[in-house]
């Protein structure tokens, strides 16, 4: 059987590389088209390729021409239609973290948009819960809230924490210098050492500190006390300068285990 060995011989290294890629970037495509619209649409576009190709089998000339002409006119209606699922495809591209890290992109933003809002919060005692997502996802806590995918500011969290905001109950996630998702809900964590002082919120925060590397902003709505969590430790009554030096260390250690200092659940005491 010489073809099988003709074709095994030409797969070297490269082509192997090559095959990988091409698996990748469909496995990445369909992941992404699942459970959406587009999938009526790739059906629509197999079933055109398909007619195409069978009307040069059948050697149907009018059917050809007709299709060889509409083809590039039906290639820009493909990126019109699914203008949301590329534009989707781009920003995780540029959300993964081997580019950020590459551009050099910088949290300081984001950390005084946190900071400056978390020292209003606490002023008048509005009660906050901001979630920063590290390296570990939490794409499982973002589904349970109200989707936003906004750019952050400081006037933004504002307008979600406003107590007449209906976002206003429950966590705010970033993920970088973007508002993911409001009004999502937390695990809270079920240490029986934990003190019964601490509420909803605060328990919410070392919940998700838990099962994740991510930081999370407190303001209590009783006290307006700031409070930081991270590795399942959590760090009280922080000024809003302590709160800005925090931040600012964590998020450049973004595999930081815990907050230097920080109280664990076991021994948590009163505010």
């Amino acid at each position: 059987m010489p073809f099988p060995l003709e074709v095994l011989r030409r797969v070297d290294a490269r082509a192997a590389v090559d095959i990988l890629i091409v698996a990748v970037l469909l496995y990445y495509i369909l992941n992404l088209l699942k459970g959406t619209r587009a999938v009526q649409m790739v059906a629509a576009l197999l079933l055109v390729v398909t007619a195409f190709y069978g009307a040069r089998w059948a050697r149907l000339e009018m059917v050809e021409w007709l299709l060889n002409t509409l083809l590039p006119y039906f290639v820009i209606a493909l990126i019109v239609l699914f203008q949301p699922e590329i534009r989707r495809a781009l920003a995780r591209a540029g959300r993964n973290p081997l580019w950020g890290r590459l551009s050099g992109q910088d949290a300081a933003g984001v950390q005084d948009d946190v900071v400056m809002a978390s020292t209003y919060f606490s002023q008048n005692r509005i009660g906050a819960l901001i979630v920063l997502e590290r390296d570990v996802g939490l794409k499982t806590y973002i589904e349970s809230g109200i989707p936003l995918d906004a750019t952050l500011s400081y006037d933004l969290l504002l307008s979600i924490f406003h107590p007449a905001s209906p976002l206003h109950d429950g966590a705010v996630i970033l993920q970088g210098s973007k508002v993911a998702a409001a009004a999502c809900f937390l695990p809270l964590s079920l240490s029986p050492m934990l003190s019964t002082q601490f509420g909803t919120r605060h328990r919410a925060a070392i919940g998700v500190t838990e099962e994740s590397d991510a930081v999370v902003v407190v303001v209590s709505e009783q006290t307006g006390a700031i409070a930081l969590a991270a590795g399942g430790s959590m760090e009280q009554n922080l000024t809003p300068t302590q709160l800005g030096v925090r931040l600012a260390a964590l998020l450049a250690n973004r595999r930081a285990a815990a907050l230097p200092g920080g109280t664990r659940p076991e021994t948590a005491r009163n505010p």
